[in-house]
């Protein structure tokens, strides 16, 4: 991630926009405050987790829906 005061930015904005586009974030201040952030809007090459990939990974107990016993006062 890249840091410019807004000053330096306006002149160069294009490289900027470009630096950006290739996926370098850019955060622009003004008075050392962050007031904006440039990040690219292209889409990643890499693909969304499947549906079911988790499979034997992740389980829930039997009793996932049975009261706790801390609760039991409130039933």
């Amino acid at each position: 991630m890249e840091t410019i005061d807004i000053n330096q930015a306006l002149p160069q904005i294009r490289q900027l926009l470009e630096l950006a586009s290739q996926g370098t974030e850019i955060v622009i201040t003004e008075h050392e405050q962050p007031i904006v952030k440039l990040v690219s809007l292209k889409t990643s090459s890499q693909r969304p987790p499947l549906f079911g990939s988790d499979q034997n990974i992740i389980s829930i107990s039997d009793d996932f829906d049975e009261p706790l016993e801390d609760f039991k006062d409130y039933t």
